[in-house]
């Protein structure tokens, strides 16, 4: 019998907790509707939302492969963020 308790490992349990926050969601629907954007328009479109949360949701997305990011070499720097989508054959 498969269980699904707290103590045992458990996948759905591991995407539940990840996603399940407040702003991953809320981010990874952002990204997927807009396509790439900067930091500074997703946190207009999200709205209610703190830089601090912002960046350390969007560091841990990135983290589980859920986003990318990409740093482009200039002044002012410029940062875009892209909802990752699934690789199909």
């Amino acid at each position: 019998m498969k269980t699904f308790l707290k103590g045992g490992r458990c996948p759905i349990r591991d995407i539940l907790s990840r996603l399940g926050d407040k702003w991953s969601l809320l981010i990874l629907t952002t990204l997927h509707a807009n396509g790439v954007m900067r930091f500074s328009d997703i946190q207009k479109s999200i709205g209610d939302i703190s830089q601090r949360m912002l960046t350390v949701t969007l560091r841990s997305l990135e983290a589980d492969g859920l986003i990318t990011r990409k740093v482009y070499a200039q002044i002012p720097p410029k940062v875009e963020y892209a909802f990752l989508r699934p690789v199909r054959d």
